[in-house]
């Protein structure tokens, strides 16, 4: 319900700004022609934020955690023998966890390849709008992965504990 109230507020606002724009007086288009600059400049800080993001991305931020879980698995699982069924069982289930979140992250490194250059040399405000959309929600889907990411490295450690243990 929130997230409805909230674009349908988004809408309302882009509502008036272009219709201010377009049939506002001359102050209410200076201030829309002002707002739709700044929108520009977000656009734009957006973008840079995402292409450093993915310089990180694969320079292997993701990729060093991801490979130090999958020896750790390994060497679990070379002792599998000695471990308790549980143990095995949650094994399994943070190595098809891991392989989910390496997944989602290669559909992300070619989703931002797509999105890296603009497909029109002459830029349309609409095309660049749904541009930014599509790398804001990349760039907050990365964020989720990273969150998963230390959760499942958390999950590990507390499987590697129990391991231990036995």
């Amino acid at each position: 319900m929130f997230r409805s109230l909230i674009k349908i507020a988004l809408l309302l606002v882009a509502g008036i700004l272009v219709y201010n724009f377009f049939f506002g007086t001359n102050e209410e288009q200076e201030n829309s022609k002002k707002v739709f600059g700044q929108i520009r400049g977000v656009v734009v800080s957006v973008g840079q934020l995402l292409k450093t993001e993915k310089e990180k991305f694969n320079a292997g931020k993701y990729d060093a955690a991801l490979d130090k879980l999958g020896e750790a698995y390994r060497a679990i699982r070379s002792q599998a023998k000695h471990l308790d069924e549980k143990v095995i069982k949650r094994l399994d289930e943070l190595e098809n966890r891991k392989a989910e979140l390496e997944r989602e992250l290669n559909e992300i490194e070619a989703n931002d390849l797509e999105n890296a250059s603009p497909a029109l040399k002459k830029k349309d405000p609409k095309v660049e709008k749904e541009r930014a959309a599509k790398l804001a929600d990349q760039l907050k889907r990365k964020e989720e992965l990273l969150r998963e990411l230390e959760t499942l490295v958390n999950d590990s450690d507390s499987l590697l504990q129990d391991a231990g243990n036995k």
